[in-house]
């Protein structure tokens, strides 16, 4: 297992981690935001100075890398550069919807054929979203969607399908089906990112520091909605 600095900026909530030995050993969470210019700095000391107190070498920084707020990724993105240049360190990009579903997964009884859509919020009726069944396989990669009474239909026709994040209140209103299900209080936290960080470590999947950048900003530039400007 290994050390791992986790940095999640993607939404108003500012938070930071560190795992090790596949445990979240430290944590700090800023839900007053966004504020990330002034929290995240504070936060990502206090958790290196844990690190060093505690002899736990930083193996890599983990970053969640969208979609979500342009100005929040940046900053985090910014900050995991600095660290991984300064320590020399390899870095991590865990999409931040991936993040979103690992509470879903640990927490609630879903059953076998269940599909996870987690949602974040644009503008008007939209969301940014995927689909993924219980092993995070994807199926159906992200998009700009607009809800209305047939979104997602092709899923929730054929297996239970459980919304969450800051974009499915838009669809309570709109979606309903016994195979619909909405799990409340989900937030992209970094305290969730371990196991995707150490699935990626394990297999040395790691990005480029000089020329990563969130993949929001190159997927969806160019229909972004202002909200997350």
């Amino acid at each position: 297992m290994s050390c791992i600095l986790h940095i999640e900026t993607s939404t108003d909530v500012c938070s930071v981690a560190v795992s090790s030995e596949g445990t979240c050993v430290f944590s700090k969470e800023d839900f007053e935001g966004p504020s990330h210019a002034v929290s995240l700095g504070t936060f990502v000391d206090e958790a290196l100075s844990f690190a060093d107190s505690h002899a736990m070498p930083l193996d890599a920084v983990a970053v969640s890398c969208g979609p979500g707020s342009y100005t929040g990724l940046r900053i985090g993105v910014s900050m995991a550069k600095g660290i991984c240049y300064g320590r020399n360190i390899p870095l991590i990009g865990i999409p931040t919807l991936e993040v979103m579903a690992v509470p879903v997964l640990l927490y609630e009884d879903l059953p076998e054929d269940a599909l996870l859509c987690p949602m974040l919020d644009a503008r008007r009726m939209e969301v940014y979203a995927a689909v993924y069944d219980r092993a995070l396989k994807i199926k159906r990669s992200i998009q700009a969607d607009i809800i209305n009474e047939d979104s997602y239909s092709e899923f929730w026709m054929e297996h239970p399908i459980y919304f969450f994040g800051n974009g499915a209140g838009k669809c309570k209103q709109k979606l309903i089906h016994p195979n619909i299900h909405f799990v409340e209080n989900i937030h992209p936290l970094a305290r969730w990112m371990f196991p995707l960080a150490e699935k990626a470590m394990a297999v040395g999947d790691f990005k480029d520091v000089a020329y990563f950048e969130p993949f929001y900003l190159k997927e969806f530039v160019a229909s972004v909605p202002k909200k997350l400007l």
